[in-house]
């Protein structure tokens, strides 16, 4: 289940990360609303995930998976180049994550 929560966290932070970007500065009052709320649930789930996993390894993949998720929205659905550096920072955070992941975390 810990697994679970802290794949609907990765999802929140990355509507989060989607949200601040639209709020502009926090000046769109719906998208700003969207943003605080989507990020208290990112963190609830998180919250939980964090019960069985260690901080810091539960804190480096959600950040690390959220991370991987919006450089590839912004690159499917925003026009932002996916350059090669792009893609080898990418493999290397799933590398990573793999990493934490066969080290026995959770």
């Amino acid at each position: 289940m810990n697994w679970l929560y802290l794949g609907i966290a990765v999802v929140f932070e990355i509507a989060v990360a989607l949200s601040a970007g639209n709020a502009k500065g926090f000046t769109r009052p719906g998208w700003t609303i969207a943003t605080l709320v989507t990020g208290a649930i990112g963190t609830f789930f998180l919250s939980l995930a964090l019960l069985t996993f260690d901080v810091g390894v539960g804190y480096a993949i959600w950040t690390s998976a959220a991370g991987v998720g919006i450089v590839v929205l912004g690159a499917l659905f925003f026009g932002q180049k996916l350059s090669w550096g792009k893609s080898l920072g990418i493999l290397l955070v799933i590398g990573g994550v793999a990493g934490l992941r066969l080290s026995g975390a959770a």
